[in-house]
């Protein structure tokens, strides 16, 4: 892959008196010649106005086929701290990785060429990063605090992508897909090796990888606004999001997502035994979901909804508890395994509550997929308590310890 650069002109530095920090803000472009120039003026004015940090924007054109370039480069030349970095492949992960792995800035940031997201949040943002409290930063529209327009639809694909994650790859963090994120420089470059994705999982996939190693990610809400020209294929960015997360699923159970960040820009780490043991609860956990919600749609064309939701959790309670004894904590042979199934039946019981509830909650004329997105959320509460219970009191290393005496 080849790139080129148009640099901006020497100018004094706009960096504060007191210091010299740097941060880099990357606005990736795919044909954006309607909104490029009115976007990066007003983004350049709004931080030279107010924006205590110096700066730098880099307008990354991956690989346009109108007069976006051609833009770019006008801007470069025009704007002090401005510059354009042409790509010969399209791509915004690609965009940002080329961008990130070259830059000399203190933070690296990116944010969409619409600029959707109010510009009041974006040195809450950066300060957290550049003062060490926090080793990446996010933008958050799914915050009772945040304000957002936008459609039903888009709402709705948010919610639901966001909610996956969280119940089928243990995410923390609320909103996986706002264009509003920042990294410290040295931690980006530190993960950027074992991202693989070049598109638009590829910011996913850092955050994911950046818990995985126990990083700490700050989250901002945001106020943010819907750009109807926007000409993201949904459907196709959702299909490539679902494979995106099974690969990274399927790395993470491998060990092949292990990277060596260092321990001095590393937060504080998981407890002992759950960097291993975390990720293959999680696989388990994705497939154990899957076999639950297809038994319960089976079901529950036969039986009412309570029946159906308590016979497929039963039914998979079971074989996800056999299956995270040996895989996710290692116990094999028959010793204690009925002892395993019965305590495990506690978390059953409370996954059974909060489904039941919730479905208690819903009109008696809600569709069947209604149900099954109700049953989805209750199942995710019931998940953390699961990895909880099995974890400190079924799997205990303590009490398999005093066992063996």
């Amino acid at each position: 892959m080849t790139s080129s650069l148009a640099p901006a002109p020497a100018q004094a530095s706009l960096a504060p008196e007191t210091g010299t920090r740097l941060v880099e803000v990357v606005v990736p472009v795919y044909n954006e010649q309607r909104v490029l120039a009115q976007s990066v003026r007003r983004l350049h004015d709004y931080l030279t106005r107010t924006f205590p940090y110096g700066f730098r924007i880099t307008v990354a054109d991956n690989a346009s086929t109108d007069g976006t370039w051609d833009i770019a480069t006008g801007l470069a030349r025009d704007l002090p701290h401005v510059r354009a970095v042409h790509l010969d492949k399209k791509g915004r992960g690609r965009a940002l990785r080329q961008v990130w792995a070259e830059s000399d800035a203190d933070v690296v940031s990116y944010m969409d060429v619409d600029l959707s997201t109010d510009l009041t949040a974006f040195l809450p943002l950066i300060a957290p990063l550049l003062s060490g409290h926090s080793d990446l930063a996010i933008g958050t529209r799914l915050s009772r605090a945040a304000r957002v327009e936008r459609g039903p639809k888009r709402e709705i694909i948010s919610r639901a992508y966001n909610l996956l994650l969280r119940s089928a790859m243990g995410a923390r963090f609320s909103d996986a897909q706002c264009g509003f994120k920042a990294v410290r420089t040295e931690i980006a470059q530190a993960l950027l090796p074992a991202v693989e994705d070049e598109e638009w999982f590829f910011d996913t996939e850092l955050l994911l990888l950046a818990e995985r190693h126990g990083l700490r990610i700050h989250e901002v809400p945001v106020d943010w606004v819907d750009d109807p020209d926007s000409r993201v294929d949904v459907l196709r960015t959702a299909l490539d999001d679902l494979r995106g997360m099974a690969r990274v699923a399927r790395r993470t159970l491998s060990g092949a997502a292990r990277i060596p960040v260092p321990d001095q820009v590393a937060a504080a780490r998981l407890p002992s035994g759950m960097v291993r043991q975390l990720p293959r609860f999680v696989v388990v956990g994705v497939v154990s979901t899957l076999a639950y919600l297809a038994l319960f749609w089976v079901l529950r064309g036969v039986t009412p909804a309570v029946v159906a939701n308590a016979v497929a959790l039963l039914v998979t309670a079971v074989a996800n508890t056999a299956a995270n004894r040996r895989f996710t904590f290692g116990v094999t042979g028959s010793a204690g395994a009925l002892r395993h199934q019965v305590e495990g039946l506690v978390a059953f019981f409370v996954g059974l509550a909060l489904t039941t509830g919730t479905l208690a909650l819903l009109p008696a004329t809600a569709p069947r997929s209604v149900e099954l997105a109700g049953v989805v959320v209750a199942n995710g509460a019931a998940t953390l308590v699961r990895f909880v219970l099995l974890r400190a009191w079924v799997f205990s290393p303590g009490r398999r310890k005093e066992g063996s005496r």
